[in-house]
């Protein structure tokens, strides 16, 4: 009977209908994925079918278009493989391409449902729950500083007998450079670095490539050696004020390495009640020249105050991090991907989300851009990789489909109809 064989075409194609139309429903829904029904035909012992069934749902994991949010929590999965991996509050994991993310009041990073996105802490290999950081963060104080300047080889030659340091004599110094540093508490502290071209011994005026270097640390000269304050007084004997670095160049211009290093201490005074750790401060010239030009300088010091935090950003490995109105940056962890065996596997439990099931194999967990996996793109979701001129034809060839089924059905009662109308 054809009943049979077109009752199960009726209800195949009624199910793919279903499929398509939750494919067009869902075409705005990001990280959506869209489904496929898959047919096999019904046989049992007999030599004519029995009809048709849907064996299976599969999804099409394929990318969907990543596009620009600007919510500074979205974040969009820049390629085929790897899965957010979200947890419930109830403590069941679930895995999702959806990365449209948030803060709660738990400053936990969650996604509209609740899920908490997992990651891992620095330097850790576990997966913990992604958060917000609270508070200020630490200030760190200044342990290097890297100068690289070019002092003019045609400045004036100072003799120290002659003019002895005075940081208030403009005419026994060649230049003067301010720059801040930072001490434990994140207090600030003025640096000055004093550079004098000096006359050697029995080197003539125009062959001196010798230059030394006073610091004045506050507004008080400072014995780099010992961290100990000199009274700002300047004394009648000459070389009173020992320098913190002497440079020295050969008749090219280029420093002598020897020279390029020194050890800047000073003993922090008490501010306001509150002590610091003594600075020592590692200063480097290395690269610097002396050439015949105007005088320049470059420096990068690695110390900051306290400061509040103030956003969020996710680097291209999946790093989350943290940025400061201090202008420092930290890195608060790692975001985790997963990877499946047979991603057709796993278990739609809605919400844009899949569970592990014995078919999809375990987990595989990895960092972004590691073994293979995608890299992140912060600010911007992958949307819906529904096509919907596609869908559209499918829906008009499931439409054709049913209604040949339903003709089937409707031949067949036919046939029915002349066989019991025979005389």
């Amino acid at each position: 009977m054809g009943f049979g064989q077109g009752l199960s075409g009726l209800n195949a194609a009624s199910q793919n209908l279903d499929v398509i139309g939750n494919n067009i429903a869902n075409s705005g829904t990001v990280g959506f994925k869209s489904g496929s029904a898959t047919f096999a035909d019904v046989y049992a012992s007999s030599r004519v079918g029995l009809g048709v069934q849907v064996a299976s749902i599969n999804q099409r994991f394929t990318t969907g278009i990543v596009s620009t949010s600007g919510n500074q929590f979205d974040m969009a999965i820049d390629g085929a493989k790897g899965l957010f991996v979200v947890t419930q509050p109830n403590g069941a994991t679930l895995y999702t391409r959806n990365g449209q993310f948030l803060a709660d009041k738990d400053h936990k990073i969650v996604n509209a449902q609740g899920q908490q996105l997992m990651g891992y802490a620095p330097g850790g290999t576990n997966l913990i729950g992604m958060t917000v950081p609270v508070g200020n963060i630490a200030p760190q104080a200044t342990n290097t500083l890297t100068n690289k300047v070019n002092v003019d080889a045609n400045a004036t030659v100072i003799v120290e007998a002659a003019r002895p340091f005075d940081p208030n004599d403009g005419e026994s110094f060649s230049k003067m450079t301010p720059l801040t540093v930072y001490d434990s508490l994140g207090n600030q502290h003025t640096v000055e670095q004093y550079y004098v071209k000096r006359a050697v011994t029995g080197v003539a005026p125009n062959e001196v490539n010798n230059w030394d270097v006073y610091i004045k640390v506050d507004g008080n000269i400072v014995d780099a050696a010992t961290g100990a304050v000199v009274p700002p007084v300047v004394p009648v004997v000459a070389n009173s004020y020992p320098p913190a670095a002497q440079l020295r160049f050969d008749k090219e211009g280029r420093l002598d390495p020897a020279t390029a290093n020194y050890v800047l201490n000073y003993n922090v005074p008490v501010i306001g009640g509150a002590a610091a750790q003594p600075l020592a401060i590692n200063v480097s010239y290395g690269g610097s020249t002396q050439f015949g030009g105007s005088y320049s300088q470059d420096f990068v010091q690695n110390g900051y105050a306290t400061g509040e935090y103030a956003s969020m950003s996710i680097g291209a490995n999946g790093e989350l991090i943290a940025n400061y109105t201090n202008g420092a940056k930290q890195t608060m962890g790692t975001l985790a991907l997963a990877d499946f065996a047979n991603l057709q596997g796993l278990q739609p439990v809605g919400g844009n989300a899949w569970a592990e099931t014995a078919n999809s194999g375990q987990p595989i967990y990895g960092t972004p851009g590691s073994n293979g996996l995608a890299t992140i793109k912060g600010q911007a979701v992958e949307e819906s990789n529904v096509d919907m001129s596609q869908e559209l034809v499918n829906m008009i060839i499931a439409q054709r489909t049913y209604q040949a089924n339903a003709q089937t059905i409707k031949t067949q009662d036919q046939v029915l109809q002349t066989l019991i109308t025979l005389r």
